[in-house]
């Protein structure tokens, strides 16, 4: 029950292929062996408005959050955002600001339903 949520700068899109990366990095989900296929989730946001620090001039970033369900070792989480790293970094070299937060959902409080 992985979901990678991208999030970047507006101005990333004028020098990264945007699609090409998210497809990428689900692929990273879909080969690393800790899900199931059908229940990986992936997409993008751009952000409109943004700071940071006290002169808010960060001018580019993509953040990369995946939340999934509770049970992987810390080994397991930290060889995933490596290799979704690599890809960040393979496709957007030329951004300011590369980051990728790996956390849990609590499996006992976790609520699904489809059609």
């Amino acid at each position: 029950m992985p979901n990678l949520v991208m999030e970047y700068a507006d101005p990333v899109a004028e020098r990264v292929n945007v699609p090409g990366l998210l497809e990428d990095l689900h692929l990273v989900l879909l080969s690393c062996g800790l899900f199931e296929d059908n229940s990986v989730k992936s997409r993008s946001y751009p952000c409109h408005t943004w700071l940071v620090g006290p002169e808010g001039d960060l001018k580019t970033f993509i953040h990369i959050e995946l939340r999934m369900l509770s049970g992987r070792s810390a080994e397991q989480k930290r060889s995933l955002s490596r290799s979704l790293m690599t890809v960040l970094e393979q496709h957007a070299s030329t951004i300011h600001s590369l980051t990728v937060d790996i956390s849990d959902m609590d499996r006992e409080s976790f609520l699904k339903t489809s059609h």
